[in-house]
């Protein structure tokens, strides 16, 4: 049976090799050639439209954690993207061309893929499965074919993105916890007071902040209900006060009284790890929403941020309700979807979506059981965003870069960096686990990244240093030892040794290469969201 990709962006490319590597004949569509979105400039497959950097390499970081899945697992993306490799401190980026150049040259050698230049204007009827991974910018017509297939109310055409922060960063003697007049639960809400001088203060910053400038093929007709803060404001200076920062219903327990304004924080998970800014959807720059937000909003002084704000075109389902589990279209169950498309943000994050969508087509395909990856580890923590159990059962669904928010907590608290140390190991014994169960192919864990030798490539560990060689969180079949290890409730299979607690840290992608990312918003997989562990 032949299987037909539609994009040819990163989660296109990764689902169509992952296949043909499997023995799967592949029908790839992509409309260049013939024509372009008005983001990509070159005829090249899994462009990169907008930043060269697929952010943090550190395990220690979620989305560096998922580079390491990814590399385990033979991943074609993460292997081109360490051949492309250029200096970038902590960050995995790529010269432009040796990557997309590298990954178009593969497909088109490949004997179990056949290229076709055509856009794609409609779902194909089937029953020959299909692989949806057009990305924001998915052509009018096959995202009305998507509107007649899942509904209106499942497919957003605009994307706005309010800031998350990290939840013990929050100043718990200025936040209080309260639902307007009680309702829900009575506390379900984070609440950040200000005075009417607090107000205006924070009206004046909001005002004055450096904006992105959008992009012609986005420029913004605003929708009503997701208006930017800073467009909001400039229409009146009480705007804001009777919108999404009204404090009607709400009591401070400090003063005994209303306060003039609030900024309300709504759970990103059911443990409260991340709270996002109800509202707070904004064109502001990044390094001005830190400024502005840590210095003029009450409570955010020590604010850690999971994910910046952001306004801009794009166009994903509502992966909870428009997916079945399996991943495909209840409407059209032959119909699966992959990479920006369902709401995952960011290149790595689409090549991961998509390299799953292939390995459950894949499994289909063989009469097998398709064991999805636990939550503990990065790929899972992705899969729980798409399906919406990482979110609780009113979370408003946007799209999100893998965090650790998106992880099931672990059972003690810990400091910052102990936390990401053992949910690094936590997820490598689960990795492991999930890998032995299932049968698959699963390579060591890598020793950082570096270029092929000759290139003038230098690895690095840490700021000027070497890293630490690796000594553990190695496969199963690689292993002669037969003791189990646990780590946060997950337990290791035969032989599976824990990872070492010590990982050097390195610098982190510049904030003008991420405030360029940023401000360009299409493409598949082309925007790398701004979050704390980047910058």
């Amino acid at each position: 049976m032949k299987v037909t990709v539609i994009g040819g962006g990163l989660a296109g490319c990764e689902a169509a090799l992952v296949l043909a590597d499997g023995g799967v004949q592949v029908r790839l569509v992509e409309q260049k050639p013939i024509r372009r979105s008005p983001a990509h400039q070159s005829d090249f497959l899994a462009e990169l439209v907008c930043s060269n950097s697929l952010r943090s390499d550190n395990p220690e970081n979620a989305v560096g954690l998922l580079h390491e899945e990814l590399r385990r697992l033979g991943s074609p993306v993460l292997a081109q993207a360490d051949l492309a490799r250029v200096p970038a401190g902590d960050a995995l980026a790529v010269d432009r061309e040796i990557f997309s150049g590298g990954l178009t040259k593969r497909i088109d050698a490949h004997p179990n893929i056949t290229r076709v230049h055509e856009e794609a204007l409609a779902l194909p009827a089937g029953p020959e499965p299909v692989i949806v991974a057009t990305g924001p910018l998915t052509g009018e017509s096959l995202a009305q074919s998507l509107v007649a297939a899942v509904g209106k109310e499942r497919l957003a055409f605009y994307d706005a993105l309010a800031p998350i922060v990290q939840g013990d960063s929050i100043d718990r003697t200025i936040a209080f916890a309260q639902s307007r007049y009680g309702k829900g639960g009575g506390d379900d809400y984070l609440n950040l007071p200000f005075t009417r001088a607090e107000y205006e203060a924070f009206i004046e910053a909001l005002l004055a902040g450096e904006k992105v400038a959008p992009h012609a093929f986005e420029e913004a007709r605003y929708f009503e209900g997701c208006l930017p803060i800073e467009v909001m404001a400039s229409r009146g200076r009480d705007t804001l006060a009777f919108g999404p920062m009204k404090p009607v219903g709400l009591v401070d327990p400090r003063t005994g009284q209303q306060p003039h304004a609030v900024v309300q924080l709504r759970r990103e998970d059911v443990a409260g790890t991340a709270w996002n800014l109800v509202g707070f959807q904004t064109r502001l720059t990044w390094p001005e929403q830190k400024r502005i937000f840590g210095t003029f909003v009450p409570g955010l002084a020590k604010a850690e941020w999971v994910r910046l704000g952001q306004v801009h075109r794009n166009t994903f389902l509502h992966g909870p309700s428009a997916l079945s589990p399996e991943g495909s279209l209840h409407a059209m169950p032959h119909v699966y979807c992959a990479g920006q498309i369902t709401g995952v943000e960011g290149y790595v994050e689409s090549a991961a979506h998509g390299h799953l969508v292939a390995r459950r087509l894949l499994a289909k395909l063989r009469h097998e059981m398709f064991r999805e990856p636990p939550a503990e580890t990065a790929l899972g923590a992705l899969l729980r965003h798409v399906t919406g159990a990482a979110h609780p059962a009113d979370y408003d669904y946007q799209p999100s870069n893998v965090v650790f928010a998106l992880f099931p907590p672990l059972p003690d608290r810990h400091s910052k960096t102990e936390r990401k140390t053992l949910m690094m190991q936590r997820a490598r014994v689960a990795l492991a686990a999930w890998a032995s169960g299932a049968r698959l192919e699963l390579g060591p864990v890598p020793e950082r990244a570096a270029q092929p030798a000759g290139d003038g490539f230098a690895q690095r560990g840490g700021r000027g240093g070497r890293g630490r060689r690796n000594r553990g969180g190695r496969d199963s079949r690689a292993e002669s030892r037969s003791e189990a290890s646990a780590i946060g409730g997950v337990t290791a299979p035969a032989g599976v040794v824990n990872a070492p607690k010590e990982i050097v840290g390195m610098q982190s992608i510049s904030a003008p290469e991420a405030e360029r990312a940023a401000a360009l918003g299409a493409g598949e997989s082309n925007r790398p969201t701004c979050t704390a562990e980047e910058t």
